[in-house]
């Protein structure tokens, strides 16, 4: 039997994949408190739709995140980051320098960082998935 015919593994994915998914966002947005950031929680949301596709197969998976949106997403979250670097020498401090974010240099400080893990996090995400329907493709 098959990975995909079995329907065991396919009804556990289906408590898996959400619970993977909100891990990654409580890694993402716990990341400047403790253990975590943007590059874990990245490859954890990437693992939670590479498992539905797996066992659902690339074409469905592809209907919930296609290639290209996750191209775009890729773009975003580059952008994402280099942008809140940009905007630091807007407001007249360096690239990537979070105190002039705010009037306050410490509320700069976090929201910068969060922005920057926001970046990196979604950036890594459809990176990893996009690797994933190419090497998927190329098997085909």
């Amino acid at each position: 039997m098959s990975v995909r015919k079995n329907p065991i593994l396919r009804e556990t994915s289906h408590l898996l994949i959400p619970a993977i998914l909100l891990f990654a966002l409580y890694v993402q947005f716990h990341g400047d408190y403790g253990p975590g950031g943007g590059f874990q929680a990245g490859v954890i949301f990437a693992s939670g739709i590479i498992l539905y596709a797996l066992l659902h197969g690339t074409k469905r998976a592809e209907k919930v995140i296609s290639l290209n949106l996750a191209k775009t997403f890729a773009a975003i979250g580059l952008l994402l980051y280099a942008g809140i670097g940009v905007f630091g020498i807007l407001l007249g401090g360096n690239y990537l320098d979070y105190n002039v974010l705010t009037q306050n240099p410490v509320h700069g400080q976090h929201w910068g960082i969060l922005i920057i893990e926001l970046g990196v996090g979604i950036t890594v995400a459809a990176v990893i998935i996009s690797i994933f329907y190419a090497f998927a493709k190329f098997k085909k």
